[in-house]
């Protein structure tokens, strides 16, 4: 039983940080879009984050978002390009970096990924959330090898 409520906590806790990871933001619609994106309604998140890139196109959490929607969206192409636009506007971006990452690693780049892994191990010193799950993921990719969900 015990194994069990650890493995429900651990599943628990991946899914909540699956959203919420990076810097907090303190505008009120990236927040809405959090909220569609906790509820994997990404396709809701997707104009609302637009909308908060339209009015402040410096706003790295909001490409770092729209990245990670497109990306649960399938639309790899288009997550990319946002990964690097919230990158270009904060390299240290926990949250581009990590799911940036996650996004080679399901390309099969796991160079490109573990690059992303050094940058957080600069970014977060004590070693923060995004860096244990971009770590766990890069590790289940070396034993598994591109069967480990990506």
């Amino acid at each position: 039983m015990r194994f069990f409520t650890s493995f429900i906590i651990i599943i628990f806790s991946s899914t909540l940080f699956a959203f919420g990871t990076g810097e907090d933001s303190s505008d009120p619609k990236v927040k809405q879009a959090q909220e569609f994106i906790a509820k994997k309604e990404f396709d809701k998140a997707v104009p609302i984050l637009k909308e908060v890139i339209v009015a402040d196109p410096k706003n790295a959490d909001a490409f770092n978002y729209l990245g990670y929607s497109y990306r649960n969206l399938g639309n790899m192409d288009d997550a990319l390009k946002n990964y690097q636009m919230a990158l270009s506007i904060d390299p240290n971006h926990k949250g581009a970096n990590e799911y940036l990452g996650e996004l080679y690693l399901q390309k099969g780049d796991l160079p490109k990924a573990e690059e992303r892994l050094q940058v957080l191990d600069k970014a977060c010193p004590s070693d923060c959330v995004e860096h244990k799950t971009l770590k766990e993921q890069i590790d289940n990719f070396k034993r598994n090898g591109n069967k480990s969900g990506y």
